[in-house]
């Protein structure tokens, strides 16, 4: 028996990288896949393809499973309805939705447009609410539905060129924490994912030196698509039913949970007395400032010990 036997899926982005891992593994888990994917490039600013979601369906049935394709753009919440009737309709019902369609507009922020801005919060931010939004009283009736939202490293911790997409990625784990919460009365649960893996994506960033070549080399043969892809199909799964509200990490074999932010550090003024410009900048920062987190990146999610934290 397979993790999904009798489960509908519908994978987003389902035409390349990730989500096209996604898609096949859930089907070879037992599920039937709604395989969405616009067939757009990677910066989102052509017209797309229904080409690359119905290649990975008709590879699905190729192998005996079931799956049906869809091109529509989850940036329109319209047509993610769609999507959703186009499971009922064709399959009967929808389980769990996994959702790592996004694009990228890498720019420095000083540079930085508003179509940049726009394009990128569109795909991810609202097209994340919008496979939410559309599936969430569904979930809520049938009592039962899971999510896997994709959160990325440059959000949690910050990336040089990736204001827009940073700021997505950091909003998405807000929303995944939430509908987690409100679902968990309904046995509707979220996570997400922050996935280092060799996809278009990661081929787009620019080769700046001799190490950055031989990093290339190595994340092109031993971080794989497959890997989050294989995690992402385990927790939608009946078996994950008690996960929920997390934010996960998979680099190569390397599965990680990450923390979520909670205080370190509290500075109290005793009852009477207030904080004033001069108290704050003489009293609380100097007591903060040891754990401050300096501005560099933190490490490549890879490394299978937890990341040190401020003393």
């Amino acid at each position: 028996m397979g993790a999904l036997d009798g489960k509908v899926v519908l994978v987003t982005g389902g035409g390349n990288g990730i989500g096209r891992d996604c898609a096949l593994i859930a089907a070879q888990e037992g599920a039937k896949v709604v395989v969405n994917d616009l067939g757009a490039g990677l910066k989102g600013d052509d017209e797309g393809s229904a080409g690359p979601a119905e290649t990975v369906a008709a590879e699905i049935r190729a192998a005996g499973g079931e799956a049906v394709s869809n091109s529509e753009s989850v940036t329109s919440l319209k047509a993610v309805q769609g999507m959703v009737e186009q499971a009922r309709d064709t399959f009967g019902g929808l389980h769990a939705v996994i959702n790592p369609a996004g694009i990228l507009r890498d720019v420095m922020f000083h540079k930085m447009s508003e179509d940049d801005w726009d394009r990128v919060i569109d795909v991810h931010m609202r097209g994340s609410f919008n496979v939410a939004r559309a599936t969430i009283e569904l979930f809520r009736e049938q009592n039962d539905g899971a999510y896997m939202f994709f959160t990325s490293t440059s959000g949690l911790f910050g990336n040089i060129g990736q204001a827009n997409y940073g700021a997505a990625k950091m909003g998405i784990a807000g929303l995944s924490r939430i509908i987690a919460m409100e679902g968990a009365r309904n046995n509707v649960r979220s996570n997400c994912l922050a996935p280092v893996a060799w996809t278009r994506m990661t081929q787009s960033v620019p080769i700046k030196d001799e190490a950055a070549a031989a990093r290339r080399a190595v994340m092109a043969e031993k971080i794989r698509a497959d890997q989050p892809a294989r995690f992402s199909v385990a927790m939608v799964s009946p078996a994950a039913a008690s996960v929920s509200g997390q934010i996960f990490g998979s680099s190569g074999e390397n599965i990680i949970l990450y923390s979520q932010p909670r205080p370190i550090e509290t500075c109290t003024k005793p009852e009477g007395e207030s904080w004033t410009v001069a108290t704050i900048l003489s009293e609380a920062v100097p007591k903060m400032a040891p754990k401050f987190f300096d501005l560099n990146r933190a490490p490549m999610a890879g490394s299978q010990q937890p990341a040190k934290q401020p003393a």
